[in-house]
């Protein structure tokens, strides 16, 4: 009988965390369609803003003629090295 009166636990009667993620998931408030915004931002352009700093971004001709490069340069020490 005396754990009847304790169903709400730790929740102090404002409800529990699910149930206020539960609101701020699905309230539709502009604040919180904001915050949800900045965060997705966040969690996805730090990494993106990591990845890419201090790196020239090649085009597909860049890396071709690059390619052609070392190609020709393993060619040409092949060929070499077999004489």
């Amino acid at each position: 009988m005396g754990t009847e009166a304790k169903s709400t636990g730790g929740n102090l009667g404002g409800g529990g965390f699910r149930s206020k993620m539960d609101r701020v998931l699905y309230s539709g408030e502009k604040k919180h369609v904001i915050a949800g915004i900045a965060i997705i931002t966040f969690v996805f352009g730090v990494p993106w803003y990591l990845m890419n700093r201090g790196s020239k971004h090649q085009s597909h001709q860049d890396y071709l003629e690059k390619a052609d490069k070392a190609r020709s340069a393993r060619l040409s020490s092949a060929s070499s090295s077999a004489k």
